[in-house]
């Protein structure tokens, strides 16, 4: 399967501010044992080329740990119908050639953790410098199936992405019924992810949701997003939430996404 990272912080920006941070501990801390413990943080892999020809041991970055978890798996609380459709989009990851060779297909499936910065090298150090405690709102609960279960699927060449959408029961509104903050959420999750795929780094800017029908606590949902178009930093975006066969339509909205300078991340 056709794995797609994305790399909403570019890797280039992330090795800069890490070097800077390197730089800093080098300078202003003098005893080894102290200097080694702070520089153990970083994961290697993202400062090999700059760390050979620094006066610093390679043998002072420890083994990499484990990866985080990619919340975008199925476990257990999925349904049917939720692994049903994960199937099926995960099959489009890969088309099988004559001969039976295999090669990767439209579509990628888009990793998700509990937090965007472990999406990129030094992310693991950078979490811990903004805010270590800081958690991606729709993955915020370890209990699985209890809030926002979701994966995401990414069409670049035709600008389009669709997210697997299961709502757990902490996200009830309504009795019996998905919040329509919970609603908002997980199409903000998907807009953004779009835009974000196509722009870099952008912020939401403003979304128009209309509620065409509420969504039962537990369902299998669609959202199918797709670019309307892009004017200099503005990235539009555009909609529909459906049942899982498409049949009927929960609620649709629109988006628009700024493009940023990464150096907001940083601010305050």
């Amino acid at each position: 399967m056709t794995k797609v990272a994305s790399a909403l912080i570019p890797q280039e920006v992330v090795i800069k501010v890490t070097r800077v941070f390197c730089q800093t501990v080098l300078h202003t801390v003098s005893a080894r044992p102290l200097r080694s413990a702070i520089l153990r943080l970083i994961p290697r892999t993202a400062l090999l080329p700059w760390l050979s020809s620094r006066a610093v041991s390679v043998s002072e970055w420890p083994l990499l740990s484990s990866p985080p978890r990619d919340y975008s798996l199925p476990n257990p609380s999925w349904s049917t119908e939720m692994r049903r459709l994960y199937e099926y989009y995960d099959s489009l990851c890969e088309k099988e050639m004559e001969g039976g060779e295999k090669k990767p297909g439209g579509w990628g499936r888009l990793p998700s953790y509990n937090r965007t910065l472990k999406y990129a090298a030094g992310g693991k150090c950078l979490s811990k410098l903004l805010k270590e405690k800081a958690r991606l709102f729709t993955r915020n609960t370890e209990e699985q199936g209890a809030a926002f279960e979701y994966v995401v699927f990414m069409n670049k060449s035709e600008k389009r992405c669709v997210c697997i959408f299961q709502a757990g029961h902490l996200l009830e509104g309504p009795p019996g019924n998905v919040h329509g903050g919970a609603i908002a959420t997980i199409i903000d999750t998907s807009l953004g992810t779009l835009a974000g795929y196509l722009s870099g780094i952008v912020m939401t800017a403003n979304l128009n949701i209309n509620y065409c029908s509420p969504i039962p606590l537990g369902s299998v949902v669609l959202i199918d997003s797709v670019l309307d178009k892009v004017e200099g930093r503005k990235t539009f975006v555009s909609c529909q939430v459906t049942s899982s066969d498409g049949s009927k339509l929960h609620t649709e909205a629109t988006g628009l996404f700024i493009s940023i300078n990464v150096g907001h991340l940083f601010g305050g």
